[in-house]
């Protein structure tokens, strides 16, 4: 059985704030699910293999292939400043002297 210290801890480690009530209903319910979980624990699962998923998932996300179907201009006619087909964008390292 988890103390109601401990679930207070673990609020406050969360930074969670409970009145005395809360703290004895939120006590009561871990405890209900940690009893849960060692119900599960004792179940014999030799020869269940493991499942990562519940439903068969399969890509459905196509072959990546590179295409050139769009016009170097159209793709920097919004660019503020550009050298060629390179985007200028201002400087955010300050070179120092070493």
């Amino acid at each position: 059985m988890i103390s109601k210290d401990s679930v207070a801890h673990v609020a406050g480690l969360a930074k969670l704030a409970f009145s005395e009530d809360e703290l004895q209903q939120y006590t009561a319910q871990l405890d209900e699910i940690l009893n849960m979980v060692a119900q599960l624990e004792t179940v014999d699962t030799t020869g269940v293999p493991v499942t990562t998923q519940s439903i068969h998932l399969e890509n459905v996300m196509r072959e990546d292939v590179a295409v050139n179907d769009t016009d170097v201009q159209d793709l920097l006619a919004n660019v503020p400043t550009k050298k060629g087909t390179l985007i200028q964008v201002p400087s955010i390292i300050d070179k120092e002297d070493d």
